[in-house]
C-alpha cells in the first residue's frame, strides 16, 4: 500500500512539474486538462485519478513552490556572512530571473487569482508575500545592525524590491525587456541600502 502511495506522489510531482511548463508558456486560462494529458503522456483517467481540474493542479504547483521556498537568509545571517554579500547574491539571481520570461508564472498567477471563485478562498499569494517580507526584514535589519546598510524602513524597501521584481517578470511576458532594466533596478536597490563604505 505504501509503495502505491509513493508511486502516486511521484506521479503528482511529475504532473505538477510538466504542468508548470505549460502554465509558464500559456498562462492559466489557456491550459486544458487535455494539454496536460498530452504533456505528461497520461491517459485522461490517469490524470483525473490525481486531479479534478486545472485549478487544482495550479494550486498544487503554487503550494509546491511555497514549500520549496526556504528561508535563504537566516542560515547565512546565523553564520555571520556579511549582509552586503547576501544582498549581492540574491540581487544577482533576481536579475537573471527577471529576464527569464519563459519560466515565469506571473501571467498565470494573475489569471488564477483574479478569478472570483478562487480569490475569495485562496490566500497563498498573501502568505508567500508575508513570508518573503519576514525574510527580507530580517536581512535588512541585520545589515543595519552591522553598519553595512543605511538606516531605512525595512518594510518599505521590501515592497519596493518585491513589486519591482514581480512587475518586471510580468512585463517580460508581454514585451522585450533589455538587460539594462533589471540591472538598473538592482543597482538602485544597492544604492538605497548599502552604506558608502560598501558601494563598489
Amino acid at each position: 500500500m505504501q509503495t502505491l502511495s509513493i508511486k502516486g506522489d511521484k506521479t503528482k510531482m511529475y504532473i505538477c512539474s510538466e504542468a508548470y511548463k505549460l502554465f509558464a508558456e500559456k498562462g492559466f486560462k489557456e491550459v486544458t486538462m487535455q494539454d496536460i494529458c498530452r504533456k505528461t503522456d497520461l491517459s485522461r483517467g490517469g490524470l483525473y485519478r490525481h486531479y479534478e481540474n486545472t485549478a487544482q493542479i495550479f494550486s498544487a504547483v503554487i503550494s509546491g513552490m511555497m514549500a520549496e521556498q526556504e528561508d535563504e537568509f537566516s542560515e547565512k545571517i546565523h553564520s555571520s556572512m556579511p549582509a552586503a554579500q547576501i544582498l549581492d547574491d540574491v540581487l544577482n539571481r533576481y536579475e537573471e530571473e527577471m529576464l527569464d520570461s519563459g519560466n515565469s508564472l506571473s501571467v498565470a498567477i494573475y489569471e488564477y487569482f483574479s478569478s472570483p471563485g478562487i480569490s475569495q478562498y485562496d490566500d497563498s499569494i498573501l502568505q508567500q508575500y508575508l513570508y518573503s517580507k519576514k525574510m527580507w526584514t530580517e536581512l535588512i535589519t541585520y545589515g543595519m545592525r552591522t553598519g553595512e546598510f543605511k538606516i531605512v524602513d525595512p518594510a518599505a524597501v521590501f515592497d519596493l524590491i518585491v513589486f519591482s521584481y514581480q512587475g518586471v517578470r510580468m512585463y517580460s511576458r508581454l514585451m522585450p525587456v533589455h538587460r539594462d532594466i533589471p540591472r538598473g533596478i538592482t543597482g538602485q536597490i544597492r544604492n538605497l541600502l548599502l552604506s558608502e563604505s560598501e558601494i563598489r
